[in-house]
């Protein structure tokens, strides 16, 4: 069994755009006729250029190979061209290309992926989601809106989630971390109020955060939040220090989970080390595919870690999170965009079960998921801005603050 050829295709996600403006998805197909799908999560550059980056690693260490010899394709392509070292743009386009390669091994052996990785631990997967507006709410208005958020939560809470995220610091930006101004504070105390009054104690508060503070920073705000008991105070620092996350992990109560943008087994190993985090956030599409995923929430088990994996791009992604979280004894809960319905749901021929809160491992062959291609080719992607984009200026207290304070 011998992989032919690859195909590519960048999807135009339509408003509400819940997940990122687009998707990059891959299919590998075998010279005796099998495929396999994967989805690529990197926003470093444009979606055509990492494509080009997809074919050129297919070509150089892929076609002709066997889809089963993944170790030695992830070691080939981490040391590509004398790197040796993480990359997140390599590991992204490693992600996608590998899962595709398990999705084709699952389907020859007839079997899902999370048995040929150890086999089945749980039957069902706790999820979570963000706070979403509903398509009749301004979405600016609603993410600074605490009595919106908690009406939001109720609703989540009513279908079946027990945990529910949100960010209500501000903008993220290139030139974080920085101190919180007291209005972001109180916006946050606030929100963890609302939140854990709608909800009581029949759900988990996820307290979501993009790297925007300093470690004092985040020290500052999570102290005026472990009043509400979160489950956790994610990313509170940028993840290119967890020596400095470390400091907010031990200065507080909140578990901090951070890892939606580290990748390799590498990088989790230093948060691991300097004790930055007890929950790891691995996102399969960039952490470097299914079987570095599973290394990582090794590592995790072995330092008393649990992993949750990390969702914001689309259904491929969260089919290769559900393979690893099955397979995973300390797994915690997945993220999901919520239920997995909508146009996710609609990608695929067969969508994600989602139920009463939990999402329901498959027992297809594979990744157990087939793009529809007829949705694929009716949403292409023709714009210029990347996936997802932080904020470009220094974030200012006074001129950035919301309209809604």
């Amino acid at each position: 069994m011998k992989l032919k050829s690859l195909e590519t295709f960048i999807v135009g996600n339509p408003p509400p755009g819940f997940g990122g403006r687009y998707f990059i998805f891959v299919r590998l197909q075998t010279a005796c006729g099998i495929n396999g799908v994967g989805e690529i999560y990197t926003a470093a550059f444009g979606p055509a250029i990492v494509c080009e980056m997809a074919q050129d690693v297919f070509e150089r260490y892929l076609v002709g190979q066997s889809p089963s010899h993944i170790e030695r394709f992830w070691h080939r392509a981490h040391g590509s061209g004398f790197t040796h070292r993480p990359d997140s743009v390599m590991q992204a386009v490693i992600s996608g290309l590998e899962m595709a390669c398990g999705d084709i091994a699952g389907k020859a052996f007839d079997q899902p992926v999370y048995e040929l990785l150890g086999g089945k631990v749980h039957e069902t997967l706790r999820s979570y989601t963000y706070l979403y507006p509903t398509l009749d709410q301004d979405a600016f208005s609603f993410y600074n809106d605490a009595y919106a958020s908690a009406e939001a939560a109720a609703v989540c809470v009513q279908a079946g989630f027990t945990g529910v995220k949100f960010d209500p610091v501000g903008q993220y930006t290139v030139f974080d971390g920085r101190m919180p101004d007291i209005e972001a504070i109180e916006r946050s105390v606030k929100f963890c109020h609302l939140i854990r009054q709608a909800v009581g104690n029949r759900a988990d508060i996820l307290f979501g955060t993009h790297g925007q503070f300093t470690a004092a920073g985040a020290i500052r705000i999570a102290k005026k939040l472990e009043a509400f008991d979160p489950l956790w105070f994610e990313e509170p620092t940028p993840p290119d220090m967890p020596e400095e996350m470390a400091k907010v992990a031990r200065a507080t109560s909140i578990p901090v989970a951070t890892g939606e943008r580290l990748c390799s087994k590498f990088e989790f190993f230093r948060v691991l080390e300097h004790g930055a985090a007890a929950i790891l956030q691995p996102n399969v599409g960039r952490a470097g595919g299914i079987l570095e995923a599973k290394k990582i929430a090794a590592l995790a088990e072995a330092n008393y870690a649990q992993i949750a994996p990390h969702l914001y791009c689309g259904p491929i992604v969260a089919a290769a999170n559900i393979q690893l979280a099955t397979c995973s004894p300390n797994f915690l809960i997945a993220e999901s965009i919520g239920k997995m319905d909508g146009f996710h749901a609609s990608l695929l021929k067969k969508p994600l079960k989602w139920e009463d809160g939990y999402l329901i491992p498959p027992t297809e062959p594979g990744l157990g998921v087939e793009l529809d291609d007829s949705v694929v080719e009716a949403h292409p992607w023709n714009g210029k801005e990347l996936h997802l984009e932080m904020g470009q200026h220094p974030y200012d207290p006074f001129f950035d603050r919301p309209l809604s304070d």
